[in-house]
């Protein structure tokens, strides 16, 4: 179980900040239409971190 050891917790917070950061500029971008593409990638990467955040989190 890696919940249990302190760098294991610090890259996962370390990764939630990340995907938060990513949704932001993602959301961003697509809504100004400034780079599209990039903005929907960004907010895929943010998906697929929170995915496995959420996969090495689970009790």
């Amino acid at each position: 179980m890696i919940a249990g050891s302190g760098f294991a917790e610090f890259a996962l917070s370390v990764a939630m900040l990340a995907a938060f950061a990513l949704a932001i500029a993602g959301v961003r971008m697509v809504a100004r239409g400034e780079d599209r593409q990039r903005g929907w990638l960004m907010l895929g990467v943010a998906l697929v971190l929170v995915g496995n955040v959420l996969i090495w989190a689970w009790p």
